[in-house]
């Protein structure tokens, strides 16, 4: 008695076992991507030109000009602006003014955003228009008054008026961004929590922080490199050499006949390094900030 053989299954190739097709570019996904890289080349060329023209001397710059590279390695210009200025200082400075601001304008920007955007204050439309008006204002109108008040008050010349300043302006963006994103806090989340008995406070600081942590982290980076960035009310509100931050060291330098090209280059490679490495530090911390609020 024969036994016939079962027909062979045709071998079905699983998800993973099958060849991913490459997806071809299109003409259109190469004019994009050239367009793409002349922009970063755009962007970076100043960068590139200030970290050429800071190791080269005065000769090699007046003879080579500013586009070459430099014959020799020339750190005397760095050296020059580190001592002029005393730079560690003006370091400590633009960090602490910084820092102090970052964190104040968020803390103010999440107690403002959760009694507008979770508490539903009336007029609540009006008030975020408000804020994002205030966002508008130019500083050179804001200049005048400011300075009237904190001479007034003796806090002229002082790094907390500065500190001051700079925390009202960035808690207002921050309060009209966190506004918008508590407003659509699920209510649930709310009502369960104060049926267990939380009270407002620990709503707060133990539901909404730990849950908008990626966009609080996201605000104090940007309102650091902000502050950090700014000119014109530090060079107006703090005229001692003392407590002058790094933009403002760099640009009253300038003006000093001892100054030269590659000295001012050198300068403001000096003030672009912290910065620069800011960032990097927190680079991870700003895409998972970016990226949190697209995926639920």
């Amino acid at each position: 008695m024969t036994t016939e053989a079962a027909p062979a299954l045709p071998v079905v190739a699983t998800k993973r076992e099958r060849p991913r097709r490459r997806k071809t570019k299109t003409p259109g996904d190469w004019v994009i991507l050239g367009l793409a890289v002349l922009v970063a080349i755009l962007i970076a060329f100043p960068f590139l030109l200030i970290l050429i023209n800071s190791f080269k001397s005065p000769a090699d710059y007046n003879t080579s000009g500013p586009l070459a590279l430099p014959t020799q390695l020339y750190f005397d210009g760095i050296v020059a602006f580190w001592e002029r200025v005393d730079f560690p200082e003006k370091l400590w400075n633009s960090i602490y003014i910084s820092g102090l601001v970052a964190l104040f304008a968020v803390i103010i920007s999440v107690l403002n955003a959760f009694a507008i955007g979770i508490g539903r204050v009336r007029g609540r439309t009006w008030i975020i228009v408000l804020f994002l008006l205030a966002n508008l204002l130019p500083q050179e109108a804001l200049l005048y008054p400011l300075y009237y008040m904190f001479r007034e008050i003796g806090l002229y010349n002082n790094p907390w008026s500065v500190i001051i300043i700079f925390t009202v302006i960035q808690s207002a963006f921050g309060t009209y961004l966190l506004s918008s994103v508590y407003g659509t806090f699920p209510k649930e989340v709310l009502e369960a929590a104060a049926l267990d008995g939380a009270s407002r406070w620990h709503i707060l600081w133990r539901i909404i922080v730990p849950i908008s942590r990626p966009t609080l982290s996201v605000l104090l980076i940007f309102f650091f490199i902000w502050t950090w960035n700014e000119f014109l009310i530090p060079l107006t509100f703090l005229v001692s050499n003392a407590n002058q931050t790094v933009p403002v060291a760099i640009s009253v330098l300038q003006g000093d006949r001892l100054m030269d090209v590659t000295t001012t280059s050198a300068s403001a490679l000096l003030g672009v390094i912290p910065t620069l490495v800011f960032f990097l530090i927190f680079q991870r911390t700003l895409t998972r900030g970016i990226t949190a609020g697209a995926v639920k």
